[in-house]
């Protein structure tokens, strides 16, 4: 399992945009992945389960993906939150 912290940095948040940005790029994965916030973990490959973990700016949350491709799956997802969805 590959496991990494990762930082929402845009101002904004995790609103619908960024959300459809991390459930396009998970989806493109074999893997299982999953982000968690306080405890509570959802499946990065639903647009809902992101928007409902209400991440709002320097929010830290844990990316974890497990399978064959998953280190190549943290990679991309980890450059969305660092390239702030592209916002900002």
């Amino acid at each position: 399992m590959t496991e990494r912290q990762v930082t929402v940095r845009n101002r904004a948040g995790i609103h619908a945009r960024p959300a459809a940005l991390i459930a396009q790029t998970a989806n493109r994965f074999a893997c299982d992945i999953t982000l968690e916030k306080d405890s509570v973990s959802v499946n990065a490959k639903s647009i809902m389960g992101v928007i409902t973990m209400a991440a709002g700016y320097n929010t830290t949350l844990t990316l974890q993906a497990e399978g064959e491709d998953e280190q190549a799956a943290a990679d991309a997802i980890y450059q969305l939150f660092e390239n702030r969805f592209e916002e900002d």
